[in-house]
């Protein structure tokens, strides 16, 4: 493969480890471009066009040659500066989500989670199940061993609850957050075993207050704010039971990425229809289970979800790699 690989990192932290997933996938070197933007970078792209119009010079600097063989981008906000590249340097474009109207036919390979809609009737347009994300059985092994002496101390099995929260559509109120807890708790009481919890950003205080009321002692609670050492990467790496909540994409995709059993909360109306579609696309595969309230605890296993592998299976047989 002749020219580097350059994955465009924005303003948005979930793109960003989409594509940074995929190029690691790949296994080439790969070089990191960020993308910052101005006012202008407010327009809409067909506005934008195939052009570096709303980068700010300093972003607009990094984009020179050697050009790229192959350009990874994410999300819609960088794909008039991908469409750019291409006019200068003929690279081959990967993009991860629908980049929008306007030149879509620029982009050589477009992956669209099935959560998100039919596909178009285009050859460059490739189906995945849920986000391609940074996980893979090389990064949990590192995480086990920073983590496992951490947990040394609590009963197994160990359940381990990644707690999000609101997002712009929806609220999580406390009286939600201390159901979760329940039903974690009842886990808890059937497997004999320990829980360990991280918040998040968005749980907000009084979520997160009525969350670890309702879970039962010996608890590992990591709270959001408070400083330390985020455990979640051990918890996806060591925990025998995984409960995630639902209204975050990224979250369950990596959460399946794990060995453990993967229990989803979301109730009914919570989360917004898309989300809702990739839950049950993971309950067909058996990637994922919804958590009830029953709270029983049977073992099963599943296939690890890696959507970053499959994007760049793809890509290396469309560039003969």
């Amino acid at each position: 493969m002749d020219g580097p690989v350059w994955v465009l990192a924005d303003d948005r932290a979930g793109n960003v480890a989409q594509g940074l997933g995929v190029a690691e996938a790949l296994g080439l070197p790969f070089l990191v471009k960020d993308i910052r933007y101005g006012r202008l970078g407010r327009l809409p792209n067909p506005l934008r066009g195939a052009s570096r119009i709303g980068l700010t010079a300093e972003s607009a600097a990094l984009l020179t040659s050697p050009w790229p063989r192959l350009v990874i981008a994410a999300g819609r906000r960088t794909a008039p500066v991908a469409r750019w590249i291409k006019r200068q340097s003929g690279a081959f474009l990967a993009q991860i989500m629908d980049p929008g109207p306007g030149g879509r036919d620029d982009f050589d390979l477009i992956a669209v989670p099935r959560h998100d809609g039919p596909l178009r009737a285009s050859g460059n347009w490739l189906q995945i199940t849920g986000a391609p994300h940074r996980v893979t059985p090389a990064r949990l092994a590192e995480a086990a061993a920073l983590w496992r002496p951490r947990f040394a101390g609590l009963k197994r099995p160990w359940i381990a609850a990644v707690v999000g929260g609101a997002t712009r559509q929806r609220p999580f109120p406390a009286a939600m957050a201390a159901e979760l807890g329940r039903r974690v708790a009842a886990l808890a009481a059937a497997s004999g075993g320990s829980v360990l919890v991280t918040t998040s950003r968005r749980t907000g205080a009084e979520a997160e207050a009525a969350l670890l009321a309702a879970l039962p002692e010996p608890c590992l609670a990591f709270r959001w704010g408070a400083g330390g050492d985020n455990p979640y990467f051990g918890f996806l790496a060591l925990a025998d039971i995984l409960v995630v909540t639902g209204e975050s994409v990224s979250m369950c995709c990596e959460a399946c990425a794990a060995p453990a059993p993967v229990y989803v909360y979301a109730p009914p109306g919570w989360v917004v229809a898309k989300h809702a579609r990739l839950h049950e696309e993971l309950y067909a595969a058996g990637m994922a289970r919804p958590l009830t309230e029953e709270g029983g605890v049977e073992p099963w296993t599943h296939p690890p979800l890696n959507a970053a592998a499959t994007v760049a299976a793809v890509l290396r047989q469309r560039l003969s790699l």
